[in-house]
């Protein structure tokens, strides 16, 4: 795909196609990464900042925060990409899919013949693929069928794949008993059909259902509600992955996350199984079965009640480099506020970091960002380091963090000296 631009009669052509997208990427960080780098090695300071050590770090972490910004875009512009790329494949696996499921069926039919049952699957399946390709033409731009699975901040959420798989399951299996019903004649067969429909056999699959949506709608409540009330952080993403499944926002392995997608596909499983082997009602699970996913439905969204919480200051000192003699906190000083929840989880990135504020006073203080090779030493989950600006009047001050999500800490109060 390309962006025509016409720019003061100068022709200029702009590829937005997903490799160009990844490749802008890959060189913003590789930049960003040099100049990091080569600002932690006391390189690339002006002459004119250089002669203060609170001048030119101030000067750094600008530069620094500018650069971030611009991996940031061109990031949003990669995730775009592969979003609109993923919708056009994913109708394509669907649809691949199912001439998999001919083929097998073609496989299996040349021991024990063609039947119905086999010419109603194959219908299910083509209907079900046309259904899903329309929903993905509708939503191409969040990435088609991914697009029900992806939540407010941009990744997947596992409480919305687990009942979407369960209900794409139930909805196939009612699609081959429909055909199939449409497709005999009175008698036994028929029957058969209707038994197979009946609440007593279905009840276990339909309270998985239940239960899954229901799990995903209280969550949407629960953090909707948590992030209101300033309890939880939470932070976009780039784009939806698939690991987002079974880890945090942060990116590390969440028990509660895997456990209830490990539980659900292998019941999922062996749902599907029984279709398979009694095509002629819906997938019968046993109580145990169902029982075991509610409980590992219950543990995730205990889960998602016990998460988060707000940033807390704990203290305030003056910061004292080596040499310098112990004093009260001036202006012009550094000062080191200790405490927990500083960077949320998804706010590792420089310029998520680069949105941390410290309120001193009625002064609004930006973190700055200190390089060294490989990271940052500042800021940090559990230490800030800020310096007092010369605005700040002398006497009692209260000290407040606000994190990149927008959270508010507690407030912590220091006396400034003149």
């Amino acid at each position: 795909m390309a962006v025509q631009e016409m720019s003061r009669g100068t022709h200029t052509t702009a590829c937005a196609c997903e490799e160009c997208a990844r490749e802008g990427h890959r060189r913003a960080v590789a930049a960003f990464l040099e100049k990091r780098d080569e600002f932690a090695a006391g390189q690339g300071v002006p002459a004119a900042v250089a002669h203060s050590l609170g001048a030119s770090r101030q000067w750094v972490s600008d530069e620094l925060a500018l650069s971030a910004r611009t991996v940031a875009d061109r990031s949003r512009e990669a995730g775009n990409s592969w979003l609109y790329v993923f919708s056009r494949r994913a109708v394509l696996a669907v649809w691949i899919a199912a001439g998999v499921l001919l083929l097998v069926q073609v496989a299996a039919a040349l021991g024990t013949g063609w039947s119905t049952a086999r010419t109603a699957g194959l219908l299910a399946a083509l209907l079900l693929a046309g259904l899903l390709t329309l929903a993905a033409r509708a939503q191409s731009v969040r990435g088609g069928l991914l697009a029900p699975l992806v939540g407010e901040d941009n990744r997947l959420s596992t409480s919305q794949a687990v009942p979407t798989a369960w209900v794409v399951l139930t909805a196939f299996a009612t699609l081959l008993l429909a055909l199939r019903l449409a497709a005999s004649a009175p008698g036994p067969e028929r029957q058969a059909l209707y038994t197979g429909l009946a609440l007593g056999r279905a009840l276990p699959l339909l309270s998985v259902v239940v239960l899954t949506s229901a799990v995903a709608v209280l969550v949407r409540r629960v953090v909707s509600v948590r992030i209101m009330s300033q309890r939880l952080q939470k932070l976009p993403a780039d784009r939806p992955r698939g690991a987002d499944l079974l880890t945090d926002d942060a990116g590390r392995g969440s028990f509660p996350d895997a456990q209830y997608v490990l539980v659900s596909t292998v019941v999922l499983a062996y749902a599907a199984a029984s279709l398979t082997r009694f095509p002629d009602r819906l997938p019968q699970l046993p109580w145990a079965l169902t029982l075991l996913v509610a409980l590992s439905a219950a543990v995730y969204l205990a889960a998602k009640y016990a998460e988060g919480s707000r940033p807390l200051v704990l203290s305030v000192v003056r910061r004292r480099e080596p040499g310098d003699l112990d004093a009260a906190v001036r202006p012009g000083d550094d000062i080191e506020i200790r405490g927990v929840g500083f960077v949320p989880p998804g706010a590792q990135t420089p310029e998520m970091l680069a949105r941390l504020v410290v309120r001193i006073g009625a002064v609004h203080v930006h973190v700055p960002l200190i390089p060294v090779p490989g990271g940052f030493t500042n800021p940090s989950d559990a230490v800030l380091t800020v310096p007092v600006p010369a605005e700040v009047e002398p006497g009692r001050t209260e000290i407040q963090v606000v994190t990149a999500a927008g959270v508010e800490s507690n407030r912590c109060t220091i006396d400034v000296a003149e």
